[in-house]
């Protein structure tokens, strides 16, 4: 009933009642479909849109303004817009983009941010460019050593500093995996002074604990949450301050931290992850386990690249995936095995600090091998579900929480089956509305066609992603 009167008097205070709509009010109506949000669910319910706003919620006799476009969605299910948490590639914007809103995807947290995708989020914004909400990191800020060409690589506190004062047009910094404690102490502080967050990798030189006191919004790809939990953190820890690191070759350095993250998977404790949960919690730090990334460097190397998704990458990014591969994934049985067991224990754990009152996002890491924008946020969730997460909380997590309700953004997506029951059923989109379009099944068709026409032009070869 709340519903009900909280819509009638959105529409009132619009003027949209019935009887005062003008002919020109961009007003569509979804009738008779299950509403799934974070109020919980609600059958037989109308939802009206005026633009790219909700209007009025409520039950199936909701009175409509006139000259309304009515959509019959009866027997079909609603759900907010989905978020990436975690993406590469905005730039390709004939590619990342449709892709995204295609799959529902109508929200996404870009993770190496620089100017051109800065500009590409406010013509979004203007409505230059068609496309999800766009929230874009800084450039990468790592310490010396660092695998990525590209990042600013930061040696003393001072320059961690000078890297947060220079994020100019992020809403975030991005922290990664090579900065020492004191660097990224004064990143910390900085961004207190500059008012803005951090995210990004758990130093492997900073425990997981330590680095969320410090202000760490968001930690990525489960790394540094096994040391965290396990018996033996301080005698692993101790072994990688003393793990020599060839400059030459300092990936070989990152692999061999990640032996020891699968390691102490081995020695996990439930006392220790409450502990930690309980910091987490208390200073607001969110998991984003990118599991659908993970799963691919875990596997053999030819395991994901028949996926016929792939007619909508880039050839470019095709070798890239095929070649970036090389020196991650496992290649003997025993390696295969223990991959496989080291991915599944952290998929549990996962679950296990959920289950602690930990938030955890929905990330793929798309752009990385076999993430595919758009899509790879339904494997997400689904692997989330495999971890142990229940399909209403991933699902949740997979909307940021969002509620359906007059005034809020009209980012809606129409699913044939109930996500409730079956979370692979957000794959089975039948229309998608956002920014006061309806992408239904045609429309989807011919954007699919499109982007597939676009993954043939050149591109340039210079590739931004990471893990």
């Amino acid at each position: 009933m709340l519903g009900w009167l909280a819509g009638l008097g959105a529409a009132a205070g619009a003027g949209l009642l019935p009887g005062e709509a003008s002919a020109s009010a961009n007003v569509t109506a979804l009738r008779g479909a299950t509403l799934i949000d974070s109020s919980g669910v609600r059958s037989g319910a109308t939802i009206v849109l005026a633009g790219d706003k909700v209007l009025a919620v409520g039950s199936c006799d909701l009175p409509l303004p006139r000259g309304s476009t009515v959509l019959d969605v009866a027997g079909k299910f609603v759900i907010p817009g989905l978020w990436d948490m975690h993406v590469h590639g905005a730039f390709l914007d004939k590619i990342t983009l449709p892709l995204c809103l295609v799959n529902g995807v109508t929200g996404i947290r870009e993770m190496w941010g620089f100017p051109p995708i800065y500009e590409l989020r406010e013509r979004i914004e203007r409505g230059e460019v068609f496309g999800p909400r766009l929230v874009v990191g800084s450039t990468i800020i790592d310490g010396p050593h660092s695998t990525l060409p590209g990042a600013t690589v930061v040696s003393t506190p001072e320059e961690g500093r000078q890297a947060v004062r220079d994020a100019k047009g992020a809403d975030f910094v991005k922290v990664y995996s090579y900065l020492d404690r004191p660097t990224l102490e004064a990143i910390a502080d900085e961004c207190g002074r500059q008012a803005i967050t951090f995210a990004g990798h758990c130093s492997n030189h900073v425990p997981l604990g330590d680095a969320s006191d410090l202000g760490q919004r968001t930690f990525e790809h489960m790394y540094g949450l096994p040391l965290a939990t396990s018996t033996r953190e301080t005698q692993l820890r101790q072994a990688i301050a003393d793990l020599p690191l060839d400059p030459a070759n300092p990936f070989a350095w990152f692999k061999q931290v990640l032996e020891f993250e699968r390691r102490a998977t081995l020695t996990h404790s439930r006392g220790k992850a409450v502990q930690l949960a309980k910091r987490l919690q208390r200073n607001n730090s969110a998991l984003c386990p990118t599991m659908v990334a993970m799963r691919v460097y875990a596997s053999p190397a030819d395991r994901f690249a028949n996926d016929p998704r792939i007619r909508y990458m880039p050839a470019f990014y095709r070798d890239f995936w095929r070649d970036g591969l090389t020196n991650w994934v496992p290649v003997t049985d025993q390696e295969i095995r223990q991959q496989a067991a080291f991915f599944r224990r952290r998929q549990e754990q996962v679950a296990e600090m959920h289950a602690l009152g930990v938030e955890v996002l929905v990330g793929t890491d798309a752009g990385n091998p076999y993430s595919f924008s758009g899509f790879s946020v339904h494997d997400e969730l689904e692997l989330l579900v495999e971890a142990g997460l229940s399909p209403k909380a991933v699902l949740q997590a997979g909307t940021r929480g969002a509620a359906v309700k007059p005034g809020a953004d009209a980012n809606l997506v129409v699913l044939d089956g109930n996500p409730l029951t079956n979370i692979r059923n957000t794959s089975r989109i039948h229309t998608v509305l956002t920014r006061g379009r309806v992408l239904g099944p045609a429309e989807r068709q011919r954007m699919l066609a499109d982007v597939e026409k676009a993954a043939q032009e050149p591109f340039p070869t210079a590739v931004r992603t990471c893990c």
